[in-house]
């Protein structure tokens, strides 16, 4: 299958569409516009790929029999896109892109490439002279093709499990069955029923009451669920096949599911995916002349295989962030206990990453007594970038201590050792170190290399950011002498040091985020700290943002 691109990168999943030796496929949008060709379309219409994606297919191919241009009005394909059903054709003319006419046997039917793109599908060959006029008799394979593609580009355009199953059910019933019935094996291999869904009166109704834990699958059970759950071929059942003494548990519960659906004939079909069966998916009618088929059976078998590869991935990826998630938390440090000061931290990963990043913080105490306090991020929003991280939080970590140098000094040092014994390429960060004073005031002195200014909020609510002595960021490999900055905290003041995913916005930048955390950390002044910090990840942070959130808050002791 050849694909094209101007509809995003979705339509990259068409792939799995089988190509066939004599029919043309072309994918439309509901605009008309060609967004994929397949190789045998290309060649029937003797155009190449970068000529046709993206074009009007009406503008482009459709002629009048004579050769002329033919009125969208009077365009059979044009009809069949707006009706939004399956539609089959007589002869219509496509111009070819040497100026040739071909006369083609045409059918078509809606089709969703992925949530919010839809359209539909041509399939079309070349029609012999004595086909001319007649209507194309592969209506019938259209279906199913369109089926199965909006199958897999709708599936596999989610990593959420559930979301999963839910868009399953939606294509499979009504348009295949009464009921359908969703079990799954969980990581344990336990079995789950984690959905009963029924069609009545035009809206799918979810059976709670039938769903839940199934008992196990046994391996000597030869009834169809059970079979299925073992990963053998699709078959069709009903009602009669459990009226015998149940030789499983699953038997007994599909006697009861049976007789509480009223399902007459029912397919049952494994969900296999790579290297395991995933569970199985049950179709079931009640009308009693409206069994299941061998034809049907091959249609499920289809729909499985693609379900079992998007619930496959949905799991990987679930995986993989759990790892993450326990990767992460070991990097994330426990905060030191001082006496007179309160701290908070949060941590927010990217949405749409991998559960790690670059953002982090730390907070440690020095030899001398006072507090370090750091807030960086290393460049990128992966896995690499969380080993960077850990590597530079070490780093700084080491220099802090053995090095009873002023903040910028300590910063220096690290950006000349990035450069030879870290992986990471660029990062921001402040390191700061709090300290009390002989007269019982606290002080902060820091050094900011690229990174979001600390913002200072007082008991009373007036808050600024701390917006002096920013400097060059690290890893440039620009030679530079960082000085450092010093702040008495007020009794009762919270310091706030922040990752740019609090504050950035895609469409807007930083400038209004900023606006905004500063007005809503003055409201907040007066909350205990930890609602302080999640107030404020609530309110404060960008609703596109797409970046991790780390943050760092420290409560001086009030007067």
């Amino acid at each position: 299958m050849t694909i094209g691109s101007p509809s995003g990168p979705a339509l990259e999943r068409l792939g799995e569409w089988p190509d066939h030796a004599d029919l043309g496929v072309l994918a439309v949008d509901d605009g008309g516009h060609i967004l994929a060709a397949n190789a045998r379309a290309l060649e029937l219409v003797r155009r190449d790929e970068i000529d046709v994606l993206g074009q009007d297919q009406h503008e482009l191919l459709h002629r009048a029999e004579d050769g002329g241009a033919l009125p969208r009005a009077r365009c059979p394909i044009m009809h069949a896109l707006l009706s939004d059903r399956p539609v089959q054709g007589g002869t219509v003319w496509f111009e070819r892109g040497d100026g040739t006419l071909l006369p083609v046997a045409w059918t078509a039917a809606p089709c969703v490439w992925e949530p919010g793109t839809a359209g539909m599908t041509v399939i079309f060959h070349e029609a012999a002279a004595e086909q001319v006029g007649r209507p194309s008799p592969s209506l019938a394979e259209l279906e199913r093709l369109a089926l199965l593609a909006e199958t897999t580009s709708t599936l596999t355009s989610t990593l959420n499990e559930q979301e999963c199953v839910a868009r399953l059910v939606e294509l499979v019933v009504p348009r295949l069955a009464d009921w359908v019935v969703v079990d799954l094996a969980d990581e344990q291999g336990e079995i789950w029923r984690t959905a009963v869904v029924q069609h009545q009166e035009g809206r799918l109704v979810h059976r709670d009451d039938l769903e839940g834990p199934m008992p196990p699958v046994s391996p000597r059970s030869q009834m169809p669920l059970s079979r299925a759950l073992r990963g053998t071929a699709a078959s069709v059942t009903g009602p009669e096949v459990y009226e015998g003494a149940p030789d499983s548990g699953i038997a007994v519960v599909q006697r009861e599911l049976f007789a509480a659906t009223g399902m007459r004939s029912a397919a049952i079909a494994p969900i296999r995916g790579p290297r395991e069966v995933l569970g199985a998916l049950t179709l079931g009618r009640t009308a009693a002349d409206a069994r299941f088929d061998v034809r049907d059976l091959s249609l499920l078998e289809d729909i499985t295989r693609r379900a079992g590869l998007a619930l496959s991935n949905s799991r990987l990826y679930q995986q993989q962030r759990r790892v993450a998630e326990t990767m992460q938390r070991h990097l994330l440090p426990q905060l030191p206990r001082i006496p007179g000061l309160q701290m908070a931290v949060r941590y927010l990963a990217a949405p749409h990453a991998s559960q790690v990043g670059g953002d982090w913080y730390d907070a440690f105490t020095l030899p001398d007594r006072s507090t370090a306090l750091v807030i960086g991020d290393v460049a990128g929003h992966d896995l690499d970038a969380a080993a960077g991280m850990a590597q530079v939080r070490n780093m700084l970590r080491a220099l802090a201590w053995s090095h009873q140098e002023p903040p910028g000094a300590i910063v220096d040092r690290l950006d000349r050792a990035m450069t030879h014994i870290s992986d990471a390429t660029m990062a921001t960060l402040i390191l700061a170190r709090v300290q009390r004073g002989d007269d019982g005031t606290w002080r902060l002195r820091w050094t900011n290399a690229g990174h979001p200014p600390p913002l200072l909020v007082t008991h009373d609510g007036r808050a600024r950011y701390l917006d002096s002595g920013k400097v060059l960021l690290l890893g440039t490999g620009t030679a530079f002498t960082r000085g450092d900055t010093t702040e008495p905290l007020p009794p009762g003041a919270t310091l706030l040091l922040y990752t740019d995913g609090l504050i950035e916005s895609p469409a807007h930048g930083t400038d209004p985020g900023m606006a905004l955390l500063r007005r809503h950390a003055a409201a907040l002044a007066h909350r205990p700290l930890d609602a302080f910090c999640d107030l404020l990840l609530e309110r404060a942070r960008p609703h596109d943002n797409s970046d991790d959130v780390a943050l760092l808050a420290l409560r001086t002791p009030e007067a």
